[in-house]
């Protein structure tokens, strides 16, 4: 995939602190990549670098066109906090925002009722904003960040305050304009979420790197896998157990951290022939384990030998 946005070395202060620690990642085409890191950590600092809403202190911001500066036409923005005129029609809304990017109202106007359409919002288009609900007013917002077909599309918390069935719709969308060509940037506190969908991850800590590479590479740095075992079983049972790391218990549900270098098969047929076991589930550690561990300084989990993240 083509790298269509290129952050080198980036730098940020606000006084006293320094927000970025000198950061470096690309944005390819059609991919979904996600940028994680918890409250704080330097996400929205970093996505108003790109946007230009503010400007690093050094460091550099390359897109992929000709010419110098950031194509702003050729982005689109859905931010954390959602904002739009209240009392301002949907259509109007919409097309005052694809005339922002300079994009051609007609065909926008045509977009619109698509989407509208596809989002369950059809007959919606002379409604006013304040008469929609909170998830309604998402979708539109949404559809406002995409209506001038972006090349980069930056989702800072998309799936906030969504139900279930509108989440799917997002995560559909998502994925079909990546498949189309669309570079994202996703931010997400919903590890499940983004585990699912993104491509690459880069996760970034007290303004620096932490992690940078494909989901698949993350969890083969963190090798470990984890046995979770439900019945009822003694602590003194699961201490025999050989090639174990650590051990967590809650109730009737035991969870073993396996040491890097396990044979998940091998290792089963260690397990003693009297434990009780309702249920088994060998699985890696999720990503949301990975994140928590990353977050809170616990260096619970070990890295393999091939370095990712810093």
């Amino acid at each position: 995939m083509e790298p269509l946005l290129h952050v080198q070395n980036l730098k940020k202060s606000f006084k006293d602190k320094q927000a970025l620690k000198g950061i470096s990642f690309e944005v390819h085409r059609g991919e979904i990549m996600a940028i994680l890191g918890p409250n704080g950590a330097g996400k929205s600092t970093t996505i108003r670098n790109i946007m230009g809403i503010m400007y690093p202190d050094s460091g550099t911001i390359q897109f992929n066109y000709n010419g110098k500066g950031i194509p702003k036409n050729k982005i689109g923005y859905l931010p954390e906090e959602r904002g739009l005129y209240k009392n301002v029609k949907v259509m109007d809304i919409l097309l005052y925002l694809a005339d922002l990017k300079d994009y051609p109202i007609q065909q926008a106007k045509e977009r619109v009722l698509y989407y509208l359409k596809k989002f369950d919002l059809e007959g919606k288009e002379n409604v006013s904003v304040e008469e929609l609900s909170k998830g309604m007013g998402q979708k539109v917002q949404f559809i406002g960040s995409i209506i001038h077909e972006p090349d980069l599309l930056i989702l800072d918390e998309p799936f906030s305050g969504l139900d279930p069935v509108s989440q799917d719709i997002f995560k559909d969308e998502i994925s079909q304009l990546a498949a189309n060509g669309t570079a994202i940037l996703l931010s997400s506190h919903q590890m499940n979420l983004v585990e699912e969908m993104c491509d690459r991850l880069f996760m970034i800590q007290n303004g620096q790197k932490v992690i940078y590479g494909t989901l698949d590479d993350v969890k083969k740095q963190y090798a470990n896998y984890k046995c979770t075992i439900s019945g009822k079983n003694s602590m003194e049972q699961m201490q025999t157990i050989p090639n174990v790391d650590r051990i967590e218990q809650n109730g009737d549900t035991i969870v073993l951290h396996l040491e890097s270098d396990v044979n998940p098969p091998l290792w089963l047929q260690q397990l003693p022939e009297d434990l009780h076991i309702s249920e088994l589930k060998l699985n890696r550690i999720s990503l949301h384990e990975i994140f928590i561990d990353i977050a809170t300084d616990q260096h619970l989990m070990k890295k393999g030998e091939d370095e990712i993240y810093a």
